[in-house]
């Protein structure tokens, strides 16, 4: 048994070495969640994203990190705009690929939903916000919005680029661009909360993602976006306007990503824009197991070459594995489910009758 204590050569810290990686299939059953993907050159080793790294998932995206201290969307959120963060942030990419496990990184800019410090101290949730256009969007009194200038749209632009120059120095496998759940990308792309008549009414998103693109060209880049703002009635009106985002523009926006070639996979989550959004409105789905798969499902009928990742309370192994089966979604995310029960991964192979390596400390156990 001498093996099982061989270290990861060049860690910093004694880690066990574990070959194959943890999560790997080896036998049995091949379900498609747990069959290898690769995006640009990088190969993942199951199709479970998001979780903890030594208990077989295929890869991790870290917390949304913001790219300036005023974007975060709470107090104590990890941040990205400055060179003192690199180090940290260097410390737990270095574990978690000596866990064999890849590592990504969500950048965001919380917009008018950013709180700088805990509101309870202050009765505010933060200081000035940034936002397309000051917008009747949230239900009780709001902390005071700030239209954006063109000037202030290239800081956060810069801080964006900024940000990726550091993910490169840190490591990292890849990144994820948040777009959605009403933070300031969302807030620009939905006609909802972007109001504006200038050059920058309207999705200008791609051409932001053609920055970070070029300062991140050989390594994954992700995106996750709302594909509704679940506001009630259409999504645009008899005559064509745009009344509120939802899977229509979601498509047609992510065919103009696809030929700018700026994004490899699409997480497709929902909401968060407006405060009176209708959870699963009738003609739309129950909440439930897997209730956002329809909006990933349709995206990637639009566009079968891209990767699509589907969300949304997903907990069943069996179902979850259908839905790669039936080609609705390339990748599942897990989250809660994850926070719940840790060794899902494990457990998903082995409901299917699938044997994956697991962390050789553990290996009796499964």
């Amino acid at each position: 048994m001498a093996h099982i204590n061989t270290p990861v050569p060049g860690a910093r810290e004694f880690y066990p070495l574990n070959e194959p990686a943890i999560g790997t299939h080896q036998g049995g059953e091949h379900p498609d969640l747990f069959k290898p993907l690769e995006i640009k050159g990088l190969t993942f080793k199951n199709r479970i994203f998001v979780g903890f790294a030594t208990r077989g998932v295929g890869a991790i995206c870290m917390e949304a990190t913001s790219v300036v201290p005023e974007g975060r969307i709470s107090p104590e959120d990890a941040g990205l705009w400055k060179d003192s963060q690199i180090a940290p942030l260097k410390r737990i990419v270095e574990f978690s690929h000596a866990q064999g496990t890849k590592i990504g990184i969500q950048l965001a800019h919380a917009g008018r939903k950013a709180s700088t410090y805990a509101p309870w101290r202050t009765k505010a949730a933060g200081p000035i916000m940034f936002t397309p256009r000051p917008p009747h969007l949230t239900q009780r009194s709001a902390p005071p919005q700030k239209e954006m200038t063109e000037q202030d749209m290239k800081y956060i632009e810069d801080a964006f680029v900024a940000a990726t120059k550091r993910c490169k120095e840190i490591g990292f496998d890849f990144i994820e661009v948040h777009g959605a759940h009403g933070y300031l990308i969302h807030e620009f792309v939905s006609p909802i909360s972007n109001t504006r008549t200038d050059q920058y009414g309207g999705p200008l998103l791609e051409n932001r993602l053609e920055r970070i693109r070029e300062e991140w060209k050989d390594k994954p880049l992700f995106v996750r976006i709302s594909a509704t703002d679940w506001a009630e009635g259409p999504e645009k009106s008899e005559d064509g306007a745009w009344l509120q985002w939802g899977i229509e523009q979601s498509t047609l926006w992510v065919g103009k990503m696809l030929s700018l070639g700026v994004i490899d996979l699409l997480d497709v989550s929902s909401g968060g824009n407006w405060f009176k959004e209708k959870v699963g409105a009738v003609g739309r789905g129950n909440v439930g197991h897997g209730y956002l798969v329809p909006f990933s499902e349709a995206i990637k009928k639009a566009h079968p070459s891209l990767i699509v990742g589907a969300v949304g309370m997903i907990s069943d192994p069996v179902i979850t594995e259908s839905y790669l089966k039936d080609g609705k979604a390339d990748v599942v995310f897990l989250a809660r489910e994850l926070m719940r029960n840790p060794h899902w991964a494990l457990a998903a192979a082995k409901t299917l009758g699938a044997k994956v390596k697991a962390a050789n400390q553990y290996h009796r156990a499964w």
